[in-house]
């Protein structure tokens, strides 16, 4: 079976910043949902909230891979194949609830 992305070599399941958007919680703004960076472990909001924390990071830090940080969510996105997909032999998400 082919790799979901070209980028899973760079994949650390590493311990969460925060439990909240790191950037939001530093500046008291708000988000709408969280994404996990798979490279560090960096927790930032998504494209819908205000800041997109999340995408900033990939766009400072070019860690490729992240993963929804959202309860009940089991879904990856790589920026840079700009592709969203499942890894179904992945630990579950770790939970900020």
């Amino acid at each position: 079976m082919p790799q979901p992305c070209s980028h899973l070599d760079e994949v650390i399941y590493a311990t969460p910043s925060a439990n909240g958007c790191e950037d939001c919680l530093r500046t008291g703004s708000r988000w709408v949902h969280l994404r996990i960076c798979m490279t560090c472990g960096h927790v930032g909001c998504c494209d819908s909230s205000p800041n997109r924390h999340a995408t900033a990071h990939w766009h400072t830090s070019q860690h490729p891979v992240v993963r929804s940080f959202e309860p009940g969510e089991d879904w990856w996105l790589c920026y840079v194949d700009e592709l969203a997909f499942q890894v179904s032999d992945a630990p579950p998400a770790p939970s900020y609830l």
